[in-house]
């Protein structure tokens, strides 16, 4: 029975009110479409990192360049029914291939599910500051992202001009979450430069300098054999493994990125 039936119901007949059961994360982590994809929730912990966020099914959510569509496939279906969630992708009109690639795969991966994807609001976010989401949002989640704004130009000032457009779209009160390689203290800031790394405390400052109030810090995505310090940065781990067959079993024993869990509230 759909719910303007039931409220119908409710009020005809004098019951007592009552709230259907939302999708939980549980449910949408395990749904058949991720069978694919569930391989990396190890190093990735889903679960963990969303409730970390206090993302909820009814929330306004913005997911900031979802390549893939990684969490996409989770975030899709948990908002579907009371929530809305924006995928802002690469922007459309870009000249770099490897934007225009991976945007159109990500558009082609909507279409081939629609009973999954047609909630999905594809937006944009162009570097260093455009935002195109027209309405005030409960959460902008970025994983492992902010390294190439860093490495690209950009530095320490484009990464602090992303964290102020997202704060200005965020609700008062709402929360910008990070997932983001970690590059470990002791090591210089020149390391962030090719390496695809990034020191917290920095990441922490660039977010503070915008505006935002840090809420809380999580190991969930740590890996302590990452030692960060790889001729090939980051990408010398899975799932990039870009040194090929070279010592690749010892790759795939350290596993993914040793990675920063950071929670900002506006």
């Amino acid at each position: 029975m759909k719910k303007s039936l039931l409220a119908s119901a409710i009020v005809f007949f004098g019951l007592q009110p009552f709230t259907l059961n939302a999708m939980s994360l549980e449910e949408a982590i395990n749904m058949p479409h991720r069978e694919g994809s569930s391989a990396r929730d190890e190093y990735r912990h889903p679960l963990q990192t969303l409730e970390f966020f206090d993302v909820e099914p009814d929330m306004t959510v913005v997911e900031i360049w979802p390549g893939q569509g990684w969490y996409t496939e989770i975030l899709a279906p948990y908002l579907k029914d009371e929530g809305k969630f924006y995928a802002a992708h690469f922007d459309e009109d870009s000249k770099i291939q490897f934007f225009h690639n991976s945007r159109a795969g990500f558009k082609a991966k909507l279409k081939q599910s629609p009973a999954l994807y047609s909630q999905v609001h594809l937006a944009e976010f162009t570097l260093p500051d455009e935002l195109t989401v027209d309405e005030p949002v409960d959460r902008i989640l970025t994983f492992r992202n902010i390294h190439n704004w860093y490495m690209n130009g950009g530095g320490e000032a484009r990464v602090e001009q992303a964290f102020k457009a997202f704060y200005e779209k965020l609700k008062p009160g709402g929360v910008l979450g990070v997932v983001e390689h970690r590059l470990p203290p002791e090591r210089s800031a020149q390391d962030q430069e090719k390496s695809g790394y990034m020191l917290e405390k920095d990441i922490i400052r660039l977010a503070e300098a915008a505006g935002f109030k840090l809420d809380g810090k999580s190991e969930i995505n740590s890996n302590k054999k990452d030692t960060a310090d790889y001729e090939q940065g980051v990408w010398t781990l899975p799932p990039t493994l870009r040194l090929g067959e070279q010592d690749r079993d010892h790759y795939l024993s350290i596993g993914e990125s040793d990675r920063m869990t950071l929670r900002f509230v506006k």
